[in-house]
């Protein structure tokens, strides 16, 4: 396998750009696109229904002067016309300074006509058939890939958009070990994983950062294992696996996600991703196996 050519590799940019920008912002969807991985941005709507990027529930993390009356709002308690003016990258630094949170329709003008730019779109708080209606309205059908932990949320979108990509993304559940994802996936096969295109687990570091080698065993929660058969599971399923390693990045990790069969990343440093994947050798037979 040789990822030389990144176009047939998905990397999927966190929020947008990950630590390398603002969250959700037009500046990060524009960065990311730029370095040929494909953003993420987090859906919710405003007081008077317009649909954003935004991450949070409440503003507070990323609105470093919210205003009289702003401090403890949700994006749901503010208009557009407020939400709009605030600045969302100061708390990230001065270079930062001025982003502001884009309409999803923003977001869309700048992918109409450029059939390479593509969008995840994780749904926190939106009406779907609104959603729909937008995507329909400046034809980026084809750009957007559908992703929520809800598969419920998944089958409803499947409704409106039936052709539409999906991606299911699921967490640990809190636990220290693959038991709440294998409760998961027990549940999809009862359903046969559909309406999928796309499935992502989330990788917690056990050991260090700086510990971690392409060699070294079970150096996730997820065991080497339990990720190796998910992966010839989804293989066979023709559903993308995805991966989203938390705790730091390094291409150490990425090589050994890799070497156990992962075939897609969601990441926050889109940099160091795609300097593993350009740097990646896949190992000789025999080799980094469970």
């Amino acid at each position: 396998m040789s990822f030389s050519n990144r176009a047939d590799f998905i990397v999927q940019s966190h929020r947008g750009a990950g630590d390398l920008s603002t969250d959700n912002t037009l500046e990060a969807f524009e960065l990311g696109w730029s370095m040929g991985t494909i953003p993420e941005a987090d859906v919710r709507t405003t007081r008077d229904g317009v649909i954003v990027a935004f991450h949070d529930n409440h503003l507070a993390r990323v609105v470093k002067e919210p205003g009289p009356g702003l401090a403890n709002a949700t994006v749901a308690d503010v208009s557009w016309r407020r939400l709009s003016k605030l600045d969302v990258g100061s708390w990230k630094g001065a270079e930062f300074s001025g982003h502001r949170v884009p309409r999803l329709a923003d977001v869309f003008k700048c992918m109409r006509g450029r059939p390479e730019r593509q969008l995840y779109m994780d749904i926190k708080a939106a009406d779907l058939r609104e959603l729909a209606s937008v995507v329909e309205t400046y034809g980026t059908g084809p750009q957007v890939i559908f992703a929520s932990t809800d598969y419920p949320v998944i089958e409803k979108w499947i409704a409106l958009v039936p052709n539409g990509r999906t991606l299911l993304w699921m967490g640990m559940g809190g636990r220290p070990d693959e038991s709440h994802v294998e409760e998961r996936f027990a549940e999809l096969r009862k359903i046969g994983f559909r309406g999928i295109s796309q499935l992502q687990v989330h990788v917690h570091l056990k050991l260090p950062l700086a510990e971690i080698r392409r060699e070294t065993r079970d150096p996730f929660l997820l065991r080497d294992e339990f990720l190796i058969q998910t992966a010839k599971e989804l293989e066979e399923r023709g559903i993308l696996f995805q991966a989203l390693p938390w705790e730091g990045a390094s291409e150490a990790i990425y090589w050994k996600l890799l070497d156990l069969g992962v075939q897609s990343f969601a990441t926050n440093r889109p940099d160091i991703t795609l300097r593993a994947l350009q740097g990646y050798e896949p190992p000789s037979a025999g080799k980094f196996s469970a």
